[in-house]
């Protein structure tokens, strides 16, 4: 069986920020990533036009990230053997990437 180097969405809920399924989907694609789960959302008072996803914390073999659109928030776990800094670059580029 051969092996790939590409990483998977888990989708474990049914509701998602709009969008954000391609982005992780994109960032799936870059080297280090393993397994990402978007997880909780929620509800914030300020206002975020557009998608963004910041790192947040470091967990146990990975990041947990924030992605958050308009007044709604969205956690997700990013497993990788990324750094921080390395993670952070391969958002943005998964996130400035058209598709």
């Amino acid at each position: 069986m051969a092996s790939s180097d590409r990483g998977r969405v888990v989708l474990t809920h049914s509701t998602h920020l709009p969008g954000l399924i391609r982005i992780l989907e994109r960032l799936c694609e870059q080297p280090g990533i393993s397994t990402i789960t978007p997880a909780v959302i929620g509800k914030v008072r300020a206002h975020c036009p557009s998608m963004k996803l910041k790192v947040s914390v470091p967990i146990r073999g990975g990041f947990k990230a924030i992605a958050r659109q308009g007044k709604t928030v969205q956690e997700v776990f990013i497993l990788t053997s990324l750094d921080q800094v390395e993670l952070e670059a391969a958002i943005d580029r998964a996130m400035n990437r058209k598709a």
